[in-house]
């Protein structure tokens, strides 16, 4: 079944533990009765959904057709943000209280003959059942409210202007522009009108180079020939380029690398491709995703020794005196790209789920997240992305990210 799907079990059994709990509760309250139906249609539909994104690991459904992307916002940030966490403090809880519970009813049965009486009469509202009650209904509620932000978010973006100063860059080359888009994530989240926003507000920025760096797809083959249509409409006056990132590879590498190729994309995979602006050389590299012979899933694929080997391997193509772009959907690339003075990665989403500018998954899992970073003359630029394979961002909004280079000091060197 594979890590993934064992995670997609664990949790569609979370489902139902946490279902019977939320029942027993309303059950054994005073008025609770009426709040079962409610419950039961909320989790009814998680657990029916999360079964299906379950089947379709290994039945390969077309979630597009089952799931409205409304109702996989629901099963996103249920089991993602709410239920995985609830469970791993529940379930210490309870079986913590549950101990604690039987010794006390055990040394009760050996001090009072017959155990304590059972007590009787109607039961009223106390402040234990209403914290109990707020306890059951406040995650369904949270999860509403977060996913009545993600719907309105979702097909935002934002375009976000930067200006890098290159000590190193040829006069020439002052004032190039470059529309740096990537991680649209085609499929469950980012499909049908805001492809066509994309395309029109890309070209709206009439940039002299497009890159894109990775993941044009979310998962699935099938949506492949949409993400493909997107960057065929996109226009530069000197070119698109593009590499390739961890989702696109998930299913089939070989199929996604031959099909982007076929389309007339110049995709470049531990490749690089030279284009002549205002009569200088630029040189785009484009790194592979991983080490060479490993699928997106194979822990050889992941991790710094995998961008190292890869990045070895794409610095012997180096041509002297053309001014080199790296392409990298890893912004851990940046770290050794060596004598390359503009690095242009995604990855990261920003962060996701940010709290702060520096607090969240971003420098939690990544040196570098958004935004612009240097190391001496050599400049990175970490996009957001432009789409989502997660429905929810806080901090961290999808984007479009405009460059302009500009030739720095000397004095910067």
């Amino acid at each position: 079944m594979g890590i993934i799907g064992a995670i997609l079990l664990t949790l569609f059994l979370g489902d139902f533990l946490w279902w019977w709990r939320a029942d027993r509760v309303l059950r054994r309250m005073r008025g609770g009765g009426p709040w079962r139906v409610p419950l039961g249609i909320f989790m009814a539909a998680q657990a029916v959904g999360l079964g299906l994104v379950l089947l379709d690991r290994r039945l390969d459904l077309d979630l597009g057709k089952l799931l409205t992307s409304h109702w996989l916002t629901f099963i996103y940030l249920w089991h993602c943000l709410l239920l995985f966490p609830m469970l791993l403090l529940w379930i210490p809880y309870a079986l913590a209280r549950a101990l604690v519970t039987g010794v006390r009813r055990a040394l009760e049965n050996r001090t009072v003959p017959g155990g304590a009486p059972t007590p009787s009469g109607p039961h009223h509202l106390t402040r234990r059942d209403f914290a109990r009650l707020l306890g059951t209904a406040l995650p369904a509620l949270t999860t509403v409210g977060a996913a009545a932000v993600a719907l309105w978010q979702i097909e935002r973006f934002r375009i976000r202007k930067l200006t890098v100063e290159l000590p190193g860059l040829p006069a020439g080359l002052d004032g190039l522009t470059i529309a740096h888009i990537t991680d649209f994530h085609v499929g469950q989240f980012t499909r049908g009108a805001v492809l066509d926003r994309i395309v029109a507000a890309t070209n709206d920025l009439r940039a002299d180079l497009i890159c894109y760096t990775g993941d044009l797809i979310n998962f699935a083959l099938s949506d492949l020939d949409a993400g493909l249509a997107v960057l065929r409409r996109l226009h530069a006056t000197h070119g698109v380029f593009l590499c390739e990132g961890n989702h696109d590879l998930f299913e089939n590498a070989a199929a996604f690398r031959r099909r982007t190729r076929d389309a007339g994309l110049r995709l470049l995979v531990n490749e690089t491709a030279g284009v002549t602006i205002r009569g200088t050389t630029v040189q785009i590299l484009g790194l592979r995703w991983g080490a060479a012979g490993h699928g997106a899933h194979d822990a050889a694929s992941r991790g710094d020794a995998a961008i190292a080997g890869s990045m070895r391997a794409l610095l012997t193509q180096l041509q002297p005196g053309a001014f080199p772009i790296l392409l990298a959907h890893h912004p851990h690339a940046f770290d050794f790209a060596e004598n390359i003075p503009l690095t242009l990665a995604g990855h990261t989403h920003g962060g996701q789920l940010m709290v702060t500018p520096g607090i969240g998954f971003g420098p939690l899992l990544y040196r570098y997240w958004s935004g612009l970073y240097r190391q001496g003359p050599r400049a990175l630029v970490v996009s957001n992305g432009t789409g989502n394979w997660f429905p929810l961002r806080t901090r961290a909004p999808a984007e479009i990210i405009h460059l302009t280079l500009r030739r720095g000091p000397a004095a910067a060197l």
